[in-house]
């Protein structure tokens, strides 16, 4: 695999949340350090959610693309869903927590799927995008930094170490999120993942203890 982009934006305005917003990003020409908080040069506006070591890289997968652009009708450029990185081959929900991948001379490591909220449905001019997309399933997904260094487009994606079949994936750090009450199998088969955001770790451990799990 080739890394087809790497994009980072600067803070624009959007009609939503306090009105301004890196999701505008644009990919970049040579090579972007890619160092423990995100890509040099990347803007973060949000940080209650978004950023941090635990996703300090959002990326998306061109078959999500593929499928989205069918949907929608129209080709969507690199970047549009405000990704970091895009690649090739991969779809993003199958992938499984703690999987690593290295892109050119960094290391990521798989930790959850990314949520929409209103900011994705203005970068879209689509009141009803948070719908679409979690009704469709390809949430992309968000990475820690393990290893820094340059990434730029046409750099070498591989998947250096993928856990066993069966362990939790981006997709179910996704359906946990939106389920209304979910089991205690559920919870446990994502707190197994070491890689889990710590966040949702931390969260998850709080509410297996309240259903006695």
């Amino acid at each position: 695999m080739k890394l087809l982009s790497v994009n980072i934006g600067q803070p624009r305005p959007v009609e939503a949340k306090d009105g301004l917003s890196g999701i505008f990003k644009q990919p970049q020409v040579g090579a972007v350090w890619l160092a423990s908080l995100g890509l040099s040069g990347d803007h973060i506006q949000d940080k209650q959610h978004h950023g941090g070591p635990d996703q300090a890289v959002y990326v998306y997968t061109q078959p999500d693309y593929d499928h989205f652009s069918a949907l929608l009708g129209r080709d969507l450029a690199p970047g549009t869903f405000g990704e970091n990185l895009l690649i090739p081959e991969l779809e993003s929900a199958p992938v499984a927590i703690g999987t690593r991948l290295r892109v050119g001379a960094a290391l990521l490591e798989v930790t959850a799927a990314r949520i929409p909220c209103a900011t994705l449905a203005a970068r879209m001019s689509d009141p009803q995008f948070v719908k679409v997309f979690r009704e469709q399933r390809r949430p992309g997904l968000y990475a820690r930094v393990l290893e820094e260094g340059p990434v730029q487009a046409g750099d070498a994606v591989q998947v250096e170490f993928a856990p066993q079949e069966g362990a939790a994936t981006v997709l179910d750090t996704f359906e946990y999120f939106y389920a209304k009450v979910p089991t205690p199998a559920q919870i446990t088969k994502l707190l197994a993942a070491p890689a889990l955001h710590a966040k949702m770790r931390s969260e998850l451990a709080a509410r297996l203890a309240k259903v006695g799990g």
